[in-house]
């Protein structure tokens, strides 16, 4: 993976993690943040920003608004999803409605996927 870091990207995730959803924070604030396992947000990865990373679990994890269900978003979606599964990185997507109406699900699911690739 290029691990150049494209100074337009850095400035970008600078912002975005400034800048993240509601669900984004809840995520991280009330379950990444202190996980065990580390994870970063708004990483940099190759060409790609992903909302929330672990190294150790070669885990992407991206939380999905409702323009992730346009035509030429789910595009987009695929072929950065292709380009990090290259790189043996597992790509979970999970919808913004998940986040607000079943959190305690979503972090078992998470976990659970953390600790299958440790």
């Amino acid at each position: 993976m290029d691990r150049k870091h494209n100074i337009n990207l850095r400035n970008n995730a600078r912002k975005l993690r400034k800048e993240m959803t509601k669900e984004e924070r809840h995520l991280w604030y009330d379950f990444l943040r202190n996980y065990p396992v580390k994870f970063n947000r708004q990483k940099i990865l190759g060409k790609y920003i992903v909302d929330f990373y672990s190294a150790s679990a070669k885990l992407v994890i991206e939380i999905d608004g409702s323009q992730h269900y346009l035509e030429e978003e789910q595009l987009y979606d695929k072929q950065r999803t292709e380009y990090l599964e290259k790189y043996n990185l597992k790509v979970v997507r999970i919808p913004n409605g998940e986040i607000n109406n079943n959190f305690e699900g979503i972090c078992r699911y998470i976990d659970s996927i953390v600790k299958s690739r440790l």
